[in-house]
């Protein structure tokens, strides 16, 4: 009745950071698949290996993957850039914009699809592919082109959703962890999220949470103020942070347009605990007494496990599929 699944990201493996390659990658990724599959995830992602960046290390290249390969994006910001972008107060915690936007922008050299056709065939499991939303994308950079943030968002829209349409696995998920902090995007930004979502030929999701910068929370917020614009998403299901915060909100998730699923957050990955299977049966039993069993699609982690250890992101992932086997009575 409910599956499981990932966020998307894995710590990268110390021996594909110590001989990086293609070839190192493509095992490196099929390792990361064999993984989820014999702890028994239903719907497995490829771990993002392929986009983290050493200069970048807090972001795992979630950001700097997408931004960097756009046409009319320079990447080598000035003093100027760089004291204007920090004028902005919602971008405090980066030191630098990602990009400084001079021009129309165009997908450049971005290829999601051949990332995708590289991991596709690397497993005959279910497979999620993970996008970084236009709206979390373009508050990230300086733009000195569109002069409307609104604006720009709807260009990388543009761009995310002619690349996500060419591509196949069985889900496509949208990461949005700025808009969680920041309610008061929401009206413009579902509109360019929504773009994306309806490019997709298969399940479309979107992740929100409170950021994981560095494996901690940079924002605030809860979920009561984004009811509306959840319900709005062109989602299956909605994939969001529950499990650090420990404050669960679940009458207000209840308050969610019953069209759109529910993948609850039941592992916190800002702690090195591991949960037991009781624990995550538990907060499952619980969400279920608020919402509804049927609205829960799928439980997953809060956010992606990159800045975890590879032995706990391993364990991690078991007790995920335990205890959600020990809910439903299949142990």
């Amino acid at each position: 009745m409910i599956k499981t699944t990932v966020v998307g990201s894995y710590p990268v493996p110390d021996w594909l950071g110590a001989f990086p390659s293609e070839q190192a990658l493509i095992d490196a990724t099929r390792v990361v698949f064999k993984i989820q599959e014999d702890a028994g995830i239903d719907v497995v992602a490829d771990g993002e290996l392929y986009r983290f960046d050493i200069n970048h290390p807090d972001t795992n290249g979630m950001i700097d993957y997408f931004v960097r390969p756009l046409a009319n994006v320079r990447s080598t910001p000035t003093r100027g850039d760089i004291a204007k972008f920090h004028s902005d107060a919602q971008m405090a915690f980066r030191a630098k914009p990602a990009g400084v936007v001079d021009g129309p922008i165009s997908e450049g050299t971005l290829n999601l699809v051949h990332d995708y056709e590289r991991a596709r065939v690397l497993t005959k499991a279910p497979m999620k592919f993970t996008v970084t939303g236009p709206h979390m994308l373009c508050k990230t950079l300086l733009d000195n082109h569109y002069g409307d943030r609104a604006a720009l968002c709807d260009a990388i829209a543009g761009v995310l959703a002619a690349q996500v349409e060419d591509i196949y696995p069985e889900v496509v998920q949208i990461d949005e962890a700025n808009i969680p902090g920041h309610p008061e995007d929401a009206a413009w930004a579902v509109g360019c999220i929504n773009r994306v979502l309806d490019a997709v030929k298969t399940t479309p999701a979107v992740h929100l949470c409170f950021g994981n910068y560095g494996g901690q929370t940079i924002q605030h917020g809860d979920w009561q103020t984004l009811v509306e614009f959840l319900g709005a998403l062109h989602a299956d299901h909605v994939l969001l942070e529950v499990a650090h915060n420990h404050t669960w909100e679940l009458p207000h998730l209840a308050r969610i347009d019953k069209n759109i699923k529910i993948g609850l957050g039941v592992v916190d990955i800002k702690s090195n605990v591991i949960e037991d299977a009781d624990l995550i049966a538990q907060r499952i039993e619980d969400a279920a007494a608020a919402l509804g069993e049927d609205r829960i699609a799928y439980i997953n982690p809060d956010c992606g496990f990159w800045m975890l250890k590879r032995s706990v992101a391993d364990r991690k992932i078991r007790a995920l599929v335990q205890g959600r086997d020990l809910f439903e009575g299949r142990t």
